[in-house]
């Protein structure tokens, strides 16, 4: 036995009962939206439902732009992962193999200068570079008081650590920003299916205090039926 077949609303296509939505299973706010541009819509009618999240989509984006006004590149990609059921938040691995070998080897210097292990192994490397030079080869040292060679070093190991430092610096910027608006899009996907499922069983609530109002009007006229045959 084949299966009942439906037309749907919206693009005229003859689908499957399962493939396809009750419009008065819809959220009322949905069904307002879609009916903005498709007046001729009944509660009784029924839409395909691959059409569902291109229209969600669309009604999110129309709200957005009623709330927060002009929508960014964020809000855009919030509405594309409800079109297309995508995952926002990412691994933190994948941020990290993204990076290049210049990258890697400026946030590995970085987090060496900002260490006590380098910080113990210089100031060990100095005491002994004082020492060699004042007490071992009193006759001749080869960096002789104040120790000019010693400076001159001391001076371009600055000057290549500071800019290493702040391109570390940079990065850690780039990175914190990044997961600011990965969090500001995950909220903000996470506030509108809330929102949904808010409304959703608001509707169904709704729904299901009518039927209970139907069914106990039904037991009310099926009792007064009773009662009247009884006198009769």
């Amino acid at each position: 036995m084949s299966a009942p077949q439906i037309t749907c609303a919206l693009s005229g296509r003859i689908v499957r009962e399962k493939q396809a939505v009750p419009c008065a299973v819809l959220r009322p706010s949905l069904l307002q939206f879609i009916r903005k541009k498709h007046p001729q819509i009944q509660d009784k009618d029924f839409i395909a439902s691959d059409l569902l999240p291109g229209i969600k989509a669309a009604y999110v984006e129309d709200a957005l732009n009623e709330e927060i006004g002009e929508i960014t590149h964020l809000e855009r990609d919030v509405i594309e992962s409800l079109r297309q059921h995508e995952i926002i938040s990412s691994s933190p691995a994948e941020h990290e193999d993204s990076r290049t070998r210049g990258e890697r080897l400026s946030d590995r210097l970085a987090e060496l200068g900002g260490s006590w292990s380098f910080i113990i192994g210089f100031a060990s490397f100095l005491i002994l570079w004082v020492f060699f030079n004042t007490m071992a080869w009193i006759a001749q040292p080869p960096d002789p008081y104040p120790f000019i060679f010693l400076n001159l070093m001391l001076s371009c190991i600055a000057a290549i650590q500071a800019p290493v430092i702040m391109m570390s610096q940079n990065r850690q910027s780039a990175r914190d920003r990044q997961h600011a608006e990965e969090d500001y899009k995950i909220n903000l996907k996470a506030e509108l299916e809330i929102r949904h499922l808010h409304e959703k069983m608001d509707h169904l609530l709704q729904h299901h205090s009518q039927r209970l109002l139907e069914i106990q009007q039904i037991q009310t006229d099926l009792l007064r039926q009773l009662i009247q045959k009884g006198r009769d």
